[in-house]
């Protein structure tokens, strides 16, 4: 290994002052001074010129490390939310007004209080199976975040549930007990969530995957998965008691 040349001039400079210190002067200068002098030279050890490969590594080691920066990991995707009947917010309601469209021989217009401050209009493609004078002060269900679409031209916000057979030859609406609250939302046991927005509802299709599974039982009450729907007066039934029915 190569150790700087500076250093090695230094120190025989060092020790000639010295010595002819000594030389022109013994008196002043004695021989112990001298080797004193030499003695007192600190020959520390310098840094190498040149490194050979163990020393760059020692030194690389013994360097402060710059700390990595850690990655932020990226972000993870929830699980995918449960769809189930506790994303529709069905409320009770009734009807307070409804009459024929005008352009559509299929729907009524109606408006039904569901306990907001403005009752909610809604069509409903019913008149194959009701007159329009049976339709003010029933008591329904409503399926309430869905959002406004027209129909024919009419803002209709919600779909009004119902039951119905096999080839839809008869369709009878779903009714909640009299003593039902209006505006209560309709529960089901074991299925406790919060309803989605009605943007969810639309995007993710639920209805899609809700619907399939309700249903009215032997007696005609309306369940999903085979589980009633409930008021705080007892379970929602078809009106007329149609049995084993699709319910929308």
């Amino acid at each position: 290994m190569k150790y700087s040349t500076t250093f090695f001039f230094a120190s025989v400079a060092l020790a000639t002052q010295a010595t002819l210190a000594f030389l022109v002067s013994p008196h002043t200068f004695s021989r112990a001074a001298l080797v004193r002098t030499v003695e007192n030279i600190q020959l520390t050890r310098p840094s190498p010129l040149f490194m050979g490969e163990e020393n760059a590594v020692e030194q690389e080691n013994n360097a402060p490390k710059k700390q990595k920066k850690k990655k932020t990991p990226p972000a993870t995707e929830g699980e995918t939310p449960v769809i189930d009947v506790s994303k529709l917010d069905i409320r009770v309601g009734v009807i307070t007004k409804a009459w024929e469209h005008e352009e559509a021989d299929k729907l009524f217009c109606e408006e039904i209080d569901i306990g907001e401050a403005e009752p909610r209009q809604i069509a409903s493609g019913l008149r194959a199976y009701y007159k329009v004078e049976d339709l003010s002060g029933q008591r329904v269900l409503v399926l309430a975040n869905l959002k406004t679409r027209k129909l024919m031209g009419f803002p209709s916000h919600g779909m009004v549930m119902c039951a119905s057979n096999e080839d839809g030859s008869m369709v009878e609406f779903v009714e909640p007990p009299v003593d039902a609250k209006i505006g209560e939302r309709i529960m089901v046991e074991g299925y406790d969530g919060e309803p989605a927005s009605e943007n969810q509802v639309i995007k993710k299709k639920m209805l899609n995957d809700i619907f399939p599974d309700l249903k009215t039982n032997a007696d005609g009450v309306v369940t999903y998965k085979a589980v009633p729907f409930l008021t705080s007066a007892g379970p929602c039934v078809a009106q007329n008691g149609l049995a084993n029915a699709e319910v929308a």
